[in-house]
């Protein structure tokens, strides 16, 4: 049985998608208007055509989810929508599209039927809803002017026979005149269409002028639950170490120290190993332990997994006149139990990623498959991601220290040299002790932490702003200085302030009203003086 899907569009908008939907076979019944329903919709489809006040999207995309519940709700969006991502990540839609065409269409219907969650839009401020961007495409032809508004008639006519024949008339001339009307302007409409609007017009606009690419901000997931997120987040965290993953973060990293393969090599094994944790909290036995001991019980033996993959098991490499196995000399040498302490707590997001429970973003509760609880999701995971591979990176830089063949085998070319590969290890250890001293106590005081994500190919730092007084109390005596230092900035500031104003206006007094008008008088003195001496010359 094929699938209704209600449309809602201007006429030539939704014509070109009557005619996609229904040109692939029996899967799918494009509906136009609501009374040509039988039963409830499987999909609503809106088109919207321009640009449109970001409250009034969002109420009316309210009310057709609340008309046609439980059908699924698909947004579509022209290019130049005027729509920031903040508002598009909140409008209360199960699908948003931005310009798609009839592929990515058809693919996200297919998703929203099964019952997933769809976002693909152009990342970045638009121009505002006030002043939307002036169209960059040709102007309409004779030809397409003519066809949009033979159909914009043809459709009023089509409207108003409607309403006369609801309800039907008594009179059995008038109620065949007026089906036989209605039935020569529908053919009338199918004739106009074949002559003059191919596919290929209806569905698009005219070509806009060629405009350098946006990156898409693109999630789609085939299913609510948490497997559907989680392999939703995975994939794109799979895509973001694609590349050479530059260092955006301002921060010096050991994971720079491996060579690129080797580092898209580590984050991908890091990815299995909590893809196969994951499995391990759906079969525990006891599902009442938190997640979090659990979690933190189980992260060396994830290092130590993720390490191994790093290597082949088979590699061995000369040491001191002897082969020795990489991967097994490596987990000897290496400390993979420390904690780092920037790392947030993961209940909150294991809870979601195993049980599909709801995540606090923004101060807000949001469902599991929510796209600002993906986006949230995503940036704890990359944030783990990155950290964990950089501890695991340290520890490799340390055995190369010791280790010169393993150099050539695991580390950038630039690191072959003792000098260079000692440099980096002081900067990195320089680095750990003065955010360790210094600038986690400021962060910890403000409520920031600093997030690690992976963005348009490179690794970039997000801040976030949350409460971290625990984590504030347990610091030592010198870090508390630090603290203690903002503390007492902070309550001196104004006193200060008050001072410096007060001695900068008596400074002020001073050169204006004692100097300056001793200098006047004397200068006045002097004047009189010459004054006196000319006139006896």
């Amino acid at each position: 049985m094929s699938s209704q899907l209600l449309l809602f569009a201007e006429p030539l908008l939704r014509d070109g998608l009557a005619r996609l939907l229904t040109a692939q076979g029996s899967l799918y019944t494009a509906v136009e208007s609501p009374q040509q329903l039988r039963g409830l919709p499987q999909l609503v489809i809106w088109q919207v055509n321009s640009p449109i006040n970001p409250p009034v999207l969002a109420q009316e995309l309210q009310s057709l989810q609340e008309r046609w519940r439980p059908a699924p709700l698909l947004l579509l969006l022209p290019t130049g929508h005027g729509l920031d991502n903040e508002v598009l990540l909140q409008l209360p839609a199960a699908g948003v599209l931005e310009a798609p065409n009839p592929q990515e269409l058809l693919e996200a219907v297919a998703t929203l039927l099964a019952g997933g969650r769809v976002l693909a839009v152009a990342m970045g401020e638009a121009p505002g809803i006030g002043t939307p961007s002036p169209p960059t495409g040709p102007t309409l032809g004779l030809g397409q002017w003519l066809l949009i508004s033979g159909l914009q008639q043809i459709d009023a006519d089509i409207d108003a026979i409607r309403r006369l024949l609801t309800p039907p008339p008594t009179n059995l001339v008038q109620l065949l005149v007026l089906q036989g009307r209605l039935r020569e302007l529908a053919a009338a409409r199918q004739l106009l269409l074949l002559l003059w609007g191919p596919a290929s017009m209806a569905w698009s606009s005219p070509a806009p002028t060629p405009q350098p690419s946006q990156p898409v901000l693109a999630i789609t997931l085939q299913q609510r639950s948490a497997d559907g997120i989680w392999r939703a987040i995975r994939e794109r965290l799979e895509a973001g170490t694609e590349g050479g993953l530059n260092n955006h973060s301002g921060q010096l990293l050991a994971l720079e120290g491996l060579s690129g393969e080797r580092r898209r090599d580590l984050l991908r094994a890091l990815l299995h190993q909590v893809d196969d944790l994951r499995q391990r909290f759906l079969t525990d036995p006891a599902p009442l332990q938190p997640l979090q001991e659990r979690w933190e019980r189980w992260q060396p033996e994830l290092r130590q997994q993720a390490l191994r993959s790093l290597v082949n098991p088979y590699v061995q490499l000369p040491r001191e006149g002897s082969l020795e196995p990489v991967a097994d000399s490596l987990i000897r040498s290496s400390d993979l139990v420390s904690r780092d302490p920037e790392l947030p707590d993961a209940q909150a997001m294991l809870a979601s990623l195993v049980r599909a429970q709801p995540l606090l973003v923004d101060g807000q509760l949001l469902a599991a498959d929510e796209p600002r609880a993906v986006l949230h999701l995503e940036l704890l995971l990359a944030n783990w991601l990155v950290r964990t591979a950089d501890l695991v990176s340290a520890e490799v830089l340390a055995s190369c220290g010791s280790w010169p063949e393993l150099r050539r085998y695991l580390l950038q070319p630039d690191l072959l040299a003792t000098r260079n590969l000692e440099r980096l290890r002081n900067q990195l250890n320089a680095q750990q002790r003065w955010s360790s001293w210094v600038l986690r106590p400021i962060n910890l005081y403000e409520s920031r932490r600093q997030l690690f994500c992976l963005r348009d190919g490179a690794i970039r730092c997000q801040e976030l702003t949350e409460p971290r007084d625990g984590e504030l109390r347990q610091l030592g005596w010198l870090q508390q200085l630090v603290t203690l230092s903002l503390e007492t900035r902070d309550a001196l500031a104004p006193q200060v302030q008050g001072l410096l104003k007060g001695l900068g206006d008596l400074v002020v007094l001073l050169l204006t009203r004692v100097l300056g008008r001793a200098i006047g008088l004397v200068g006045r003195g002097i004047a009189q003086g010459m004054g006196r001496s000319l006139s006896r010359s």
